[in-house]
């Protein structure tokens, strides 16, 4: 449907491409304030560090978000191997390492089918999680331990798309609630040597598909004209841009401006 064509009260299902570092939360909130729109909210997180589609629900369309998040989803990225971090990803820096040269094509393919069907998988602690009433995330962050109970998740399809190692390109369909920063920690495991996740793309929600998003730029472009006789604001002077201080991002932003000081953000990332 057109954007044009629905009302704020009927609503719409949006299809958005998160940008790198954007929190799911940042985007709702730019596609609020941009279109003026009273209700609206995100069916399923990403993560600051994956990008994707992102789905929101505007108006009487809300009532589908339950409906979208349990949908079937996929994904695609990269993971390093012979590196561990304590988030499974590049939010945090490396803290252990193993040779991985050894490793053979067909060993690593072969490691896949073990997380195959309905599984058993534990979230990380840099997650949302919730721990007697507080996220996980904000436990780990200030150094904090805590036990996260693993639960049933199924993951229909994993192939490895490209192997070059330490890199191994990879694409899974899974469940609602599947972490692939998990299934990146245990695909190391299994294999020997460590790995953590170093790109992730959701690519579809169900029938939605990635292809059919748009982008935030096309989301600047359809914001409503003012109102006919209304007082022209000046033109905002421009600034240059600030660093990201969001917590959880310190680590990968100074890696991001300096990647020969460790860890390595994947230069394929988009945005």
């Amino acid at each position: 449907m057109p954007l044009a064509a629905w009302s704020s009260e009927e609503g719409a299902v949006l299809l958005l491409d998160k940008p790198l570092t954007w929190t799911s939360f940042d985007v709702v909130r730019k596609v609020k304030n941009t279109l003026h729109i009273k209700k609206i909210g995100h069916a399923g997180t990403l993560d600051p560090l994956a990008t994707g589609l992102l789905i929101l629900c505007t108006g009487k369309k809300t009532k589908q978000i339950d409906l979208i998040q349990a949908q079937e989803k996929e994904y695609t990225g990269t993971f390093r191997l012979g590196q561990t971090t304590p988030s499974f990803d590049l939010e945090t820096a490396v803290d252990a390492e193993q040779p991985f040269a050894h490793l053979t094509e067909a060993e690593i393919r072969a490691a896949t089918t073990q997380f195959m069907g309905l599984i058993e998988q534990t979230p990380p602690l840099f997650s949302a999680v919730k721990i007697n009433g507080e996220r996980a995330y904000e436990v780990a962050r200030r150094g904090g331990a805590a036990e996260i109970k693993s639960k049933q998740v199924t993951i229909r399809e994993f192939e490895i798309t490209r192997i070059a190692l330490p890199a191994v390109d990879f694409r899974v369909t899974c469940s609602k609630g599947t972490y692939i920063r998990s299934l990146a920690r245990d695909l190391g495991a299994a294999l020997g040597v460590g790995a953590h996740l170093t790109k992730l793309v959701r690519t579809r929600i169900g029938e939605y598909a990635l292809a059919d998003a748009l982008t935030m730029e096309q989301i600047e472009a359809l914001r409503p004209p003012r109102p006919e006789g209304g007082e022209a604001r000046p033109p905002r002077q421009q600034r240059p841009p600030r660093p990201e201080r969001r917590a959880g991002l310190e680590f990968y932003n100074a890696h991001s401006a300096n990647p020969a000081a460790g860890t390595e953000p994947n230069p394929t990332q988009p945005e």
